[in-house]
């Protein structure tokens, strides 16, 4: 479903400062070595919801992460609160989830790869076509 403009302008601002409290706030909760990065936010038609999609770098757990953040939850509504309260009649309910779309495209580049380094010894149909040509010339002189 297509998003309002006011819906994607006050994504873009929940996403910019809610940003902000987790670089403030994300050492303390899941450790400093530790990425986590807003990668998009969707709001529910009535504003009241606000769906953030979390990409989490550097960390084997990564549903760990995202629960560290749940448990957290109030707190970092709070802090959101105080960041957008001027802007936004009220403050949305916030959801969690995991964008794993990097993850995938570091995936797929990966098999691509092992595709790559399997097929080194093989040649195209034009290579192979170009070289049968290139033999039966050299032979006919």
């Amino acid at each position: 479903m297509e998003q309002t403009k006011k819906q994607r302008q006050v994504g873009g601002l929940i996403q910019k400062e809610f940003s902000e409290v987790l670089r403030e706030e994300g050492p303390l909760l899941y450790g400093a070595s530790v990425m986590v990065t807003v990668t998009n936010v969707r709001m529910s038609s009535d504003m009241g919801i606000a769906y953030i999609y979390v990409s989490v770098f550097n960390a084997l757990d990564k549903q760990a992460i995202v629960k560290e953040l749940w448990e957290n939850l109030s707190r970092l509504r709070g802090r959101l609160g105080t960041r957008i309260r001027q802007q936004v009649r009220r403050i949305p309910v916030i959801k969690f989830y995991i964008d794993d779309t990097l993850d995938e495209m570091e995936h797929i580049d990966r098999l691509f790869d092992q595709i790559n380094t399997s097929q080194t010894g093989t040649r195209s149909m034009k290579e192979a076509r170009d070289a049968k040509n290139a033999a039966q010339s050299s032979e006919e002189e």
